[in-house]
């Protein structure tokens, strides 16, 4: 087989859940999860977004900010199914008004202590200097260091519990798969094991890019009241997601030196945040991106995929080896 020197941006993404995967292709989404009797559960929807038929959501940098609301809502729809294969039987609810509620909650709570980790905690850290530092921008830089501190320390923290390093492995998965057809691969277990599990458009990137973009922008915003620090810090959270999402989405579509440095960092992170997965992990995640991507017709219209043939030439170890060390730069 030849060798294929670039990936194509094929526009599915996902998520890892429990014991599962989720792929989003436009406006379908599909949840696979691995059941305790060992058979793969699909369940395929249609997820339209907050803004359905709006503008609001083709105009850059706004968009961003709803396209992050839009993958929180999604993420604790496909938790919550991915979890029902595990409750208790005497736990288990159907679906209702009280659980759609308590799945709000959730998801508030879950927005507000990432602001109180991610935000509040490193400007709280960073004050206890201030009596020792007297310049401005040095405190920024401060303030700055320990976000990032904290969100690694946080991520090195999590992946020390057995269920994250699970779905850190599923969050592998989900990576492969979309690389291995990215780079024009038929989506076979053997191939999906075989790729890398970094990938510029990941979740775990974006959370880098916030960190990233909140310093800059605090080190430039300056205010002398306390409370209206933290208050800045909370509302420019979406300017920042609108900000952080445009140069993610850059990433997915670009492969010039700018961006392979911006994306640098993310893909390191994504050693921490992804594991290698197992081959049942991975056919979890290529039924999740089966039920809502034809990844033939994909393969076939971007690099030539002729199925009689292609499956039948194995590529080398060395050309896998050299594109995971590529994708990986």
């Amino acid at each position: 087989m030849a060798r294929r020197k670039c990936s194509r941006y094929s526009g599915i993404g996902g998520q890892a859940v429990l014991e599962g995967v989720m792929m989003k292709n436009n406006e379908n989404y599909a949840v696979a999860v691995r059941k305790p009797d060992g058979e793969i559960a699909v369940e395929r929807e249609n997820y339209q977004g907050v803004l359905h038929g709006s503008k609001g959501k083709q105009i850059p940098f706004l968009r961003g900010i709803f396209v992050f609301l839009d993958s929180l809502i999604l993420g604790m729809r496909c938790l919550n199914f991915s979890a029902s294969f595990y409750e208790e039987e005497g736990e288990k609810k159907g679906e209702g008004g009280a659980e759609k509620v308590m799945t709000a909650l959730v998801t508030v709570f879950s927005v507000a202590l990432a602001l109180g980790i991610f935000v509040v905690l490193p400007y709280y850290l960073a004050s206890l200097f201030q009596s020792y530092v007297r310049n401005a921008s040095l405190m920024a830089i401060i303030e700055g260091a320990i976000r990032i501190a904290v969100f690694l320390i946080y991520i090195c923290g999590i992946s020390l519990m057995k269920d994250i390093r699970r779905l850190y492995g599923y969050h592998g998965a989900e990576h492969k798969c979309i690389n291995c057809i990215e780079r024009g691969r038929p989506l076979t277990v053997r191939n999906v094991m075989r790729s890398s599990r970094q990938h510029k458009r990941c979740g775990t990137s974006f959370l880098f890019f916030v960190v990233f973009v909140s310093i800059l922008l605090f080190f430039f915003i300056r205010v002398d009241n306390t409370a209206l620090k933290v208050l800045l810090r909370i509302l420019l959270m979406p300017v920042i997601a609108g900000i952080s999402y445009e140069i993610i989405r850059l990433a997915g579509r670009s492969n010039n030196l700018l961006v392979r440095i911006l994306s640098a960092p993310g893909m390191w992170i994504q050693r921490m945040t992804t594991r290698e997965p197992d081959k049942d992990m991975v056919e979890v995640a290529i039924a999740a991106v089966e039920a809502v991507f034809d990844w033939k017709a994909y393969l076939r219209e971007n690099f030539g995929y002729q199925e009689e043939t292609d499956q039948e030439e194995p590529a080398s170890e060395a050309v896998f080896e050299r594109e995971e060390l590529e994708s990986d730069e």
